[in-house]
């Protein structure tokens, strides 16, 4: 069982110019820099929170369908069932009708249910069934939560401020604080 990113987001949560107003950076000399780790904080974040902030397309592969007639679907939050498919004997996809699947996106994973028994059993022992799903909030840093982009601007002041090596016995914490409890509601934990 995984999650393949397929499409990452078009944009960050948080542009440059507003991080570069948050670290007070005037110059342009490290706008590379920044924009690097904008994108990893945002990287770090989604892991911990296990949510695509933008809009994002996955691929959720599972070697057989569950008895139970539902998935656990992450990142969320959920926003749609692109496309469903089994794969035969020799790897050649069978597309599935998106009407056998209905979705729980206000679930935290997200929950795609179906009837089991009326789904095609793959061919393949591993990795027989593919289940592209699209994730994020929307298209516009505005979309995303102010919490979570308020996150990913402390995370790279802090990476930022922070770029040197460390010495043996100074370590820098990987997440502050402040970011752990901004990021502490938007959780998605394991069972």
């Amino acid at each position: 069982m995984s999650s393949i990113l397929l499409a990452p987001p078009a944009v960050e949560p948080v542009t440059l110019a507003d991080a570069k107003a948050f670290l007070r950076v005037a110059h342009d000399d490290d706008d590379d820099a920044i924009a690097t780790l904008i994108a990893a904080a945002r990287g770090h974040i989604e892991a911990q929170t296990r949510r695509a902030l933008i809009s994002q397309r996955w691929r959720l592969v599972r070697d057989a369908w569950p008895a139970g007639g539902h998935i656990a679907a992450l990142p969320v939050p959920l926003v749609a069932i692109a496309a469903a498919r089994v794969l035969d004997e020799d790897g050649a996809p069978q597309a599935i009708d998106l009407d056998a699947f209905t979705m729980d996106a206000a679930a935290a994973p997200a929950i795609i249910a179906f009837a089991p028994w009326s789904l095609a059993a793959p061919g393949r022992r591993t990795g027989g069934i593919e289940i592209d799903i699209d994730a994020g909030y929307g298209e516009e840093p505005g979309d995303v939560p102010e919490p979570l982009r308020q996150a990913i601007r402390l995370l790279t002041a802090h990476w930022y401020e922070n770029r040197g090596l460390i010495a043996v016995g100074h370590a820098v914490a990987v997440l502050p604080v402040t970011v752990a409890a901004l990021i502490a509601p938007y959780r998605v934990l394991s069972l």
